[in-house]
């Protein structure tokens, strides 16, 4: 019983498969297009579209077999010249007319900021230090003290020079009043002349020793003076900082500060685009914290780095509320000026046989190749430069057309940033 139920499916299966194969196509080569393709249930009833091949077809199930779209009976030169001669139908392209706007030419780099410099503030003068006036992290302005030195006998030496002023202030007031009345005397004729001369000696001696005395107060009071410290410079205070108590000598530092505003940002413009680049140019700067600031460049090298064959420049922004600090990663978009270019969307860019990148253009009827080079990506698509100032650019059927192909152009819709992005 098991052995014919065995055998019973078997038979079904085999029925199903005939079944299955008699719905198929009999080929028979070496005939043509279209020549020589039969269903093979017409081979079993022996005619063309019997009973049992249209109830199959009605069912669905038959293969279909459409008539070629080339005439079997023409020869393969016959079907060549009727595809590719003058009266083969041209192969249809869609286009769009795109026009040269003004391009941003943007250079990205990569670098830090720097502060604009570091300034160390030093003793003019040896001295024990008195008093450290500021902390690391203060903020100082230009002028604000700084340190202060032990004054020592420096105040003495002042007051001593300002009694020899006096004094010599004291000889000339005597020197100029004799001259004065030697004078009115002369004048009367009651004054020998040589006591004239003798005064104007008097006089001019005692105005050099007021100009001398003058000179030792001065420097007396530069002295005092450079026992106060101050800053030259608006900035942050680091070290290294003096401590109260040490002894300065002439030369060696009190505070050391960081200019802060206005900042620097120092990277590198590839040689490739040194030829653009020149001062005054804007700037965006995007620090790794994300903050983002606007600068100028206001400096360019004109010596490159070994390396790397690119070229230091430096970027000046304001740092008014201090917030960046000295040595943070950045990167800095400098705006090099305008060119003109072509805003595509990416769908259009190809390749051609040699793997060139370009774009295929419709000029005439005829399809023309344009190599083009990306100068940035953006949202709403590509900017190239490389082609016609108007170009009728192929969106639709680029890849099955070649260059010097008659083609049917129809304007189409330039999609939009939406569209190309889906």
């Amino acid at each position: 019983m098991r052995a014919l139920f065995s055998y019973g499916v078997a038979l079904l299966i085999l029925v199903g498969i005939g079944g299955w194969l008699a719905t198929g196509t009999l080929v028979i080569g070496g005939n043509g297009p279209g020549n020589g393709e039969k269903p093979i249930i017409s081979v079993i009833e022996g005619q063309e579209d019997g009973p049992i091949a249209t109830r199959l077809a009605e069912a669905g199930v038959l293969a279909e077999h459409p008539h070629p779209a080339t005439d079997p009976h023409l020869s393969v030169a016959q079907r060549n010249e009727q595809e590719t001669g003058e009266n083969a139908v041209l192969p249809t392209v869609q286009t769009v007319t795109y026009t040269a706007e003004p391009m941003k030419i943007d250079v990205p780099l990569r670098g830090r900021t720097q502060a604009k410099s570091t300034v160390t503030s030093v003793a003019e003068t040896a001295g024990i230090v008195d008093v450290v006036h500021v902390t690391k992290g203060q903020s100082v302005v230009v002028g604000d003290a700084l340190c202060t030195l032990d004054q020592g006998t420096r105040a003495a030496a002042v007051t001593q020079a300002q009694a020899g002023v006096d004094q010599a202030s004291a000889g000339l007031a005597q020197a100029q009043l004799s001259f004065d009345t030697n004078a009115e005397l002369r004048a009367k004729g009651l004054a020998a002349p040589n006591t004239a001369r003798d005064l104007e000696v008097a006089l001019s001696g005692a105005k050099a020793s007021v100009s001398s005395a003058q000179a030792g107060l001065d420097n007396a009071q530069a002295e005092l003076d450079r026992t106060e410290i101050k800053a030259k410079v608006s900035g942050v205070v680091q070290d290294p900082l003096a401590v109260a108590g040490s002894m300065l000598g002439q030369g060696q530092p009190c505070a050391t500060i960081v200019q802060l505003n206005p900042m620097v940002f120092v990277g590198q413009v590839p040689e490739s685009r040194i030829a653009l680049a020149r001062l005054g140019l804007d700037a965006v700067i995007t620090t790794v914290t994300g903050t983002k600031i606007e600068g100028k460049v206001t400096f360019i090298s004109s010596v490159a780095d070994n390396a790397t064959r690119s070229f230091p420049v430096e970027i000046e922004f304001a740092n008014d509320d201090l917030s960046i600090r000295d040595g943070v990663t950045a990167e800095a978009i400098v705006t090099l000026g305008t060119a003109p270019g072509h805003l595509l969307p990416q769908s259009v860019l190809t390749l051609d046989d040699e793997g060139t990148l370009g774009v295929r253009t419709v000029e005439n009827g005829v399809v023309a190749f344009h190599e083009v080079t990306i100068v940035s990506d953006t949202r709403n698509g590509v900017w190239v430069t490389g082609l016609p100032l108007s170009a009728d650019v192929i969106t639709v059927g680029q890849e099955n057309v070649t260059a010097g192909q008659a083609v049917e152009a129809t304007a189409a819709k330039a999609p939009t940033a939406s569209e190309e992005s889906v």
